[in-house]
């Protein structure tokens, strides 16, 4: 490149690089403004919970990575009298501007996934348990426990809680008897059932079909059943073909109760004392924790 259109170049960049800065920084810095503005215009406390559990971890990741990338920028600012020296020192800020931007931004990605869920956790359950008001009169009201809530539940709500797919809480103004029920996701993720709309289809059995080889897949048979109205629900699921190699197929986990990022699963098999078996699916360790704290075998077989 010859030596006055680089110069040239090099200005024209520095000047539109700068003003990217601003707007890039910007985006990020508004975006986790709207969002904080949408968070405290929510009326109630259980809206707040649900806005923050839904988008708050990914809002914060996304404005870090608008600053990330304005890092990016910032720094193919610096050191430009260097730059004008020769072509390869603008390649080399490149270079090492993006290792910095990609570096900031691969931090925050670990602490968001990491450290935050136990910030978040303790700002909803704030949210979750701060007493709640009556609107009619002002006055506090009481959290009713598992047992004494089920009084004012129905048939279907209680159907939910008893396969942990939702967790329902119920407040009551002790002085009037008015009462708020609020509902919340529970440990097990349970489908909604086409048939009564309660969230109470869970998984039943599993049927291998057909044997995965090392040349075909094979098919698996997943049978769900609704513990509210008794719909059965069966769908097909592919088995991928077996590798000789064991490389191929992934790698074995030293300590499954780590929080480890390759998790994907962790299931719970549980064997009744008259030979009944309960298979249960979790995301992560503290959600089996959470369920196993709770789990009440004879009332799953209600």
């Amino acid at each position: 490149m010859n030596n006055e259109l680089y110069l040239d170049f090099l200005s024209k960049w520095q000047q539109i690089v700068y003003i990217l800065v601003f707007i890039t920084l910007g985006i990020g810095v508004l975006n986790y403004i709207f969002f904080k503005i949408s968070f405290m215009s929510k009326k109630t406390y259980k809206e707040k919970f649900d806005l923050a559990s839904e988008k708050e971890s990914k809002k914060l990741l996304s404005g870090h990575i608008f600053v990330a990338v304005a890092l990016f920028l910032f720094c193919n600012t610096l050191e430009y009298e260097t730059m004008k020296l020769d072509e390869l020192w603008f390649f080399i800020r490149l270079f090492v501007s993006l290792c910095i931007g990609v570096l900031y931004g691969y931090i925050a990605q670990l602490i968001i996934k990491f450290y935050y869920p136990g910030v978040l956790e303790k700002k909803l359950k704030k949210l979750r348990y701060t007493p709640r008001i009556n609107p009619e009169n002002g006055n506090k009201m009481k959290l009713l426990s598992e047992e004494e809530e089920d009084a004012y539940l129905d048939e279907g709500m209680q159907a939910e809680e008893n396969v942990f797919s939702v967790d329902y809480d119920v407040w009551i103004d002790e002085s009037t008897g008015y009462t708020k029920i609020e509902k919340y996701k529970g440990h097990l993720s349970a489908l909604e059932c086409d048939r009564c709309g309660f969230q109470t289809l869970r998984l039943a059995k599993e049927e291998i079909i057909k044997e995965a080889t090392e040349t075909e897949d094979g098919e698996l048979l997943k049978e769900y059943n609704c513990s509210y109205c008794g719909r059965i629900k069966r769908k097909n699921v592919v088995l991928t073909r077996r590798f000789k190699d064991s490389s191929e197929s992934g790698q074995l986990i030293d300590n499954p109760l780590d929080h480890d990022g390759r998790i994907t699963v962790i299931k719970v098999e549980i064997h009744g004392s008259g030979g009944e078996v309960k298979e249960y699916d979790f995301q992560n360790l503290d959600q089996a924790k959470n369920f196993l704290s709770e789990f009440d075998f004879e009332k799953l077989q209600n």
